[in-house]
């Protein structure tokens, strides 16, 4: 995703810098520059799906609100940090709307109990909406 951004950064300052030659020609200039911007941004598309680095999970709405959050401070996906693995939930818990429910409100909650003695801090900005989607992500990590 940085990579995508900065190609279009640069693209863009190409394409603004690009239209500045006086004449008859500077017309031409421009749109070789806008066709220049255009395909690099579409190349930068293809080339960030080609390395593998964005998987299709990392784009899913729950990863997406887990990344925008502090969640990666405490869990990551299959390694216990303060917190259990993303994994380790999903393996524990079936992915039932009781459960849902009652994960999403201890993301909002905090809570304390289940996964030892560190308490998971409470996230009372979060809206439950949020927090659902983000326990359906984990829950579908099941190995």
């Amino acid at each position: 995703m940085k990579k995508v951004f900065v190609v279009l950064c640069i693209s863009a300052a190409l394409a603004a810098c690009g239209g500045s030659k006086s004449g008859s020609g500077s017309a031409d200039s421009t749109s070789a520059s806008n066709e220049t911007a255009k395909t690099a941004e579409s190349n930068a598309d293809t080339n960030a799906t080609k390395t593998g680095t964005e998987s299709t999970a990392s784009t899913a709405p729950g990863a997406k609100l887990i990344a925008a959050n502090d969640c990666s401070t405490c869990h990551k996906v299959d390694t216990k940090v303060i917190g259990p693995a993303f994994q380790d939930v999903a393996n524990k818990y079936p992915a039932t709307e009781a459960n849902i429910d009652t994960l999403a409100n201890k993301v909002i909650k905090g809570g304390k109990g289940n996964w030892g003695d560190i308490p998971m801090a409470a996230h009372p900005t979060l809206a439950l909406a949020d927090a659902k989607v983000m326990v359906q992500y984990i829950l579908s990590l099941k190995k």
